[in-house]
């Protein structure tokens, strides 16, 4: 599905909406609390990167990152499944395209099945910050600066998968910056750690081409904005599976424009085979202060030595 237009601002939808959050928050809350009980703790450290803005915040990027930097395996669910994507989910597929070793479906058994090896080596674990099932040693939390925490609502009124208190139970958050002024300020906890990441979009054109941008992302707009001279776009689902005639379609409508067909890195894994030797990406490259490695690594060496 698309992500709804009223998330980002406080509409009359959103108003109306209000009541189902009220109760969708007091499920989700006596979920939380019975699954608690007997939470699986992992020999090997859990580093989970999550977000309560229900997706678009940026965060695949930052894992990829995160678990570059500490050569660990990602545990994820692999979400939107399908032949297309090897049957692991598009974000799978683009951090293993980088040397990542992932493990997608029950995190709890992926998890378990790491901790039977001969390693003592963190392991990201991709979103999970509402999954109380496993115990995490560090919570990071990934927001985005201009989306802020989007209108303030939960699901269904809006964006945010519990209350922006929920940040309280992070142990550090990661702001991307994006250039652009929020809609609201982001105020964290006094005395959390907040730390910096920037993101680059490398296109793999020269800058004065002419190009037919398309994504079926969260938040599409800001692939669209981060590129030069788009002469038109079109907008998928969030995790859309391409077929063979959305391809045409899109070849079509670019050559009627002169323009080259260009699409994120996670849309591109989506792509029949026979259009990704056509269709290019434009690579997000995720950057994150020097500071949140340090901050991560004696946090890694703090919670090691606890253990004994």
């Amino acid at each position: 599905m698309k992500t709804p237009w009223w998330f980002l601002r406080k509409t009359p939808v959103a108003f109306l909406l209000w009541p189902v959050s009220v109760l969708y928050y007091g499920i989700t809350r006596i979920v939380y609390n019975v699954r608690r009980i007997g939470a699986y703790k992992s020999r090997r450290p859990i580093v989970c990167i999550g977000n309560i803005f229900a997706g678009g915040v940026g965060k695949t990027p930052i894992v990829r990152a995160v678990a570059g930097q500490l050569n660990a395996p990602v545990v994820m669910r692999g979400y939107k499944k399908a032949a297309g994507t090897c049957n692991v989910g598009d974000e799978a597929l683009m951090l293993n395209r980088d040397g990542i070793l992932v493990h997608t479906g029950n995190r709890k058994s992926n998890i378990r099945l790491l901790n039977a090896q001969n390693s003592d080596a963190p392991i990201v674990m991709d979103d999970g910050f509402q999954n109380p099932g496993i115990v995490k040693n560090i919570s990071v939390l990934v927001f985005d600066e201009a989306m802020g925490r989007g209108n303030g609502f939960m699901l269904p009124a809006g964006p945010l998968r519990e209350p922006f208190r929920a940040v309280r139970r992070a142990d550090a958050v990661i702001v991307i910056k994006s250039g652009r002024p929020a809609r609201r300020a982001l105020k964290f906890p006094s005395g959390m750690p907040v730390f910096y990441a920037h993101n680059k979009t490398v296109s793999p054109y020269a800058d004065k081409t002419p190009l037919f941008a398309f994504a079926g992302i969260g938040y599409p707009k800001k692939f669209f904005s981060a590129l030069d001279n788009v002469v038109a776009k079109k907008s998928f689902a969030d995790h859309y599976q391409y077929t063979d005639g959305d391809i045409e379609k899109l070849r079509a409508a670019a050559a009627r424009r002169g323009a080259k067909l260009i699409t994120t890195e996670k849309d591109w894994v989506r792509l029949p085979a026979a259009a990704q030797k056509e269709i290019k990406f434009a690579r997000l490259d995720t950057v994150i202060d020097d500071d949140f490695y340090a901050w991560l690594k004696e946090k890694i060496h703090a919670d090691a030595k606890k253990r004994g």
